[in-house]
């Protein structure tokens, strides 16, 4: 088996720090392509680290799926990946997670106190903390915090963040000043107090056919969160909607393992489409229902999750009639980014047919009110690989050129307007 020098900056032949070089296969076609890290165990075993490490910060990197507990040591990520890009971003790994910040040198033990990582130098003796703030990091400490609490707590602390964040939802949202019943009925659940916006009036529309709550049956309204039923709706999923959804590995307070609420929204949205002969009849009320039913109504990846499932090839004519629905769910500069996002994977990756589109669907955007023209701007200035890889990010923002640049033409013949008035 070749082996490379760990730091492979390093050129000295008779460099005693050495490891295999990574060996990658790729395995399915179309939406089930992965990628198969064949010695992925032998490698970590010479950084001295967990393979689900490596290949967990293989997937932040990628933007990618990744199975950090194999049950057959399988290492996989989804998608296309040659080994040596593999083997490039594992110099990045090293570098961050594995070399001493001194010393350079990658005989360190990984010690995690106070939620900080700190690599202990066997070399030099010097310890030195990981940058919190890369994903990986925040990985890291989960992983260790759920292998010492073991599974009964892990289900806990889940079971504690999902009714924390209902409770802030229903409390912060719908609840007005000195309204003692607020939260009393499931309609008070889908209406903000004292808003006349135009999807919370078609909400109270159809709020007026419900029965009264005591004549509700549960079952109807309850989501199935049984262990057997998560799994049996993870498997239904397609495989590139798992891959397209799971934005990034957890939700900022959510889960690391298994299916998200925003996988199994974005699973109902296609679902209620098949069934009812079409994503347009599928309609506000129900999608922002459905949100609330799986408490990620105010969070910013349920709008990425949205431009990818609530609508088909006919997107730009469907942006004004879903307008209502997205300025309620777009609440900040960050909900916006996600949206973009959503949006660059959707025809980006699910229907490249639809890049020729961009510069119209931005226009949509923007003449609705959904996206800022700041927000727009600096989006087409830098590409991305948060959402795509990096080749189809450009790609999208290349089709988008004309729109960015009539928005540049736009905004510099307003200021010629105003400077004429002021004369």
């Amino acid at each position: 088996m070749a082996t490379v020098n760990i730091r492979r900056d390093v050129t000295d032949p008779f460099y005693r720090y050495k490891m295999e070089r990574l060996q990658s296969k790729i395995e399915g076609k179309g939406n089930g392509i992965k990628t198969v890290v064949v010695n992925l165990n032998s490698v970590a075993q010479s950084l001295s680290r967990p393979p689900s490490y490596v290949i967990k910060y293989f997937g932040f990197e990628l933007g990618a799926q990744a199975n950090a507990k194999p049950t057959d040591d399988r290492w996989i990520i989804n998608g296309a990946h040659d080994a040596g890009k593999l083997q490039d971003y594992l110099d990045g790994f090293i570098s961050k997670f594995v070399l001493c910040k001194k010393c350079k040198n990658p005989e360190t033990d990984v010690i995690i106190k106070d939620e900080k990582i700190i690599l202990d130098c066997k070399a030099c003796g010097q310890r030195t903390d990981v940058d919190p703030r890369l994903k990986l990091s925040t990985f890291i400490i989960r992983d260790r915090v759920s292998t010492k609490g073991g599974k009964k707590d892990k289900a806990a602390r889940r079971a504690a963040r999902r009714n924390k964040d209902k409770n802030e939802a229903t409390n912060g949202d719908n609840a007005s000043p000195g309204d003692s019943n607020s939260g009393n009925s499931d309609e008070d659940l889908a209406i903000e107090a004292n808003s006349d916006d135009e999807l919370t009036r078609r909400i109270k529309a159809e709020a007026q056919g419900i029965e009264a709550e005591d004549d509700i049956n549960d079952d109807e309204w309850a989501v199935d969160v049984s262990e057997e039923a998560v799994k049996a709706r993870a498997k239904e999923l397609p495989d590139d909607l798992k891959r397209s959804l799971v934005l990034e590995d957890a939700d900022e307070d959510g889960e690391p393992d298994g299916p998200s609420a925003y996988e199994q929204l974005g699973s109902w949205v296609l679902e209620a489409a098949t069934e009812k002969g079409g994503v347009a009849a599928v309609s506000d009320v129900d999608i922002y229902m459905k949100a609330k039913e799986f408490g990620i109504e105010t969070k910013h990846k349920t709008v990425a999750v949205l431009a990818q499932t609530i609508f088909d090839d006919k997107i730009v004519k469907q942006i004004p009639t879903r307008a209502a629905l997205l300025k309620k769910m777009i609440t900040s500069e960050r909900h916006e980014k996600s949206f973009l996002g959503g949006t660059e994977r959707f025809v980006g990756k699910d229907r490249p047919e639809l890049i020729a589109q961009v510069p119209a669907i931005l226009l949509g955007y923007y003449q609705n009110d959904l996206v800022s023209e700041e927000i727009l701007k600096a989006w087409g200035a830098k590409a991305s690989k948060k959402y795509v890889d990096l080749s189809t990010s450009k790609k999208v923002r290349k089709a988008a050129q004309p729109f960015l640049e009539w928005l540049e033409n736009a905004e510099s013949d307003e200021e010629e307007e105003d400077s004429d008035d002021s004369e």
